[in-house]
């Protein structure tokens, strides 16, 4: 299993680091990416915090442990600066929060991503033709997600994606200790939002090259 969103005590994840990344290695996770949610009021206390918990972690858990950020609620015109202070501060993964429905995110948010240099637009909900499009182009991932509430729209970005070619990552968004998933559950909300084996399989393999490239 690959999660490339998850949350700590750094934002509003019940676990310190340490722990979310010692559960997730006992479930048998080859990696995980801890993406804390930032706006510009904590990115540059976030970041460098997690970098240098992520490289200790890894040394010692023997699973790939990746520093990330997830830029949530944040005004879409302010999007791409701040992605660019996150990749500046050491976030190999950007996440974006985007337009679910069971939250007020800001109209935009989607669009505004996929225009910003970023890797993953996390729960997008009811993603437009032109987003997708836009992502697929420039290789951004949408997310397929375990999380109650954000996956209420799992089979329209699924529907979407396969459209448009846009390359999809399956994650947990994390913030209990319960909502780390197996391989097998994960499968199972894949097929859940209309994927097929085949597409799951790619889904997954996604996930591998993503790692493989921010670790290379």
């Amino acid at each position: 299993m690959i999660d490339l969103h998850t949350h700590s005590f750094f934002s509003d994840g019940e676990l310190i680091p340490s722990e979310l990344v010692r559960r997730a290695a006992e479930k048998g996770y080859q990696a995980i990416a801890i993406t804390d949610h930032a706006d510009i009021s904590n990115i540059d206390f976030i970041i460098p915090r997690i970098v240098k918990v992520c490289q200790q972690l890894e040394k010692l858990e023997g699973i790939s442990v990746i520093p990330g950020i997830e830029l949530t609620h944040v005004p879409p015109a302010c999007i791409a600066d701040l992605a660019k202070e996150g990749r500046s501060l050491g976030a190999k993964i950007i996440v974006v929060h985007g337009e679910t429905i069971v939250e007020p995110v800001a109209a935009g948010t989607n669009r505004a991503a996929v225009l910003s240099d970023i890797d993953i637009l996390a729960h997008p909900g009811l993603v437009s033709d032109e987003v997708a499009r836009m992502a697929a182009e420039k290789g951004i991932y949408f997310e397929i997600t375990t999380r109650r509430g954000h996956s209420i729209t799992n089979g329209h970005v699924a529907q979407c994606a396969r459209k448009h070619g846009t390359p999809l990552i399956l994650n947990t968004d994390t913030h209990s200790p319960d909502n780390l998933v197996s391989k097998t559950f994960a499968r199972l909300i894949a097929l859940g939002a209309a994927l097929t084996n085949e597409e799951t399989d790619i889904m997954f393999a996604n996930a591998e090259n993503l790692v493989r490239k921010i670790t290379a």
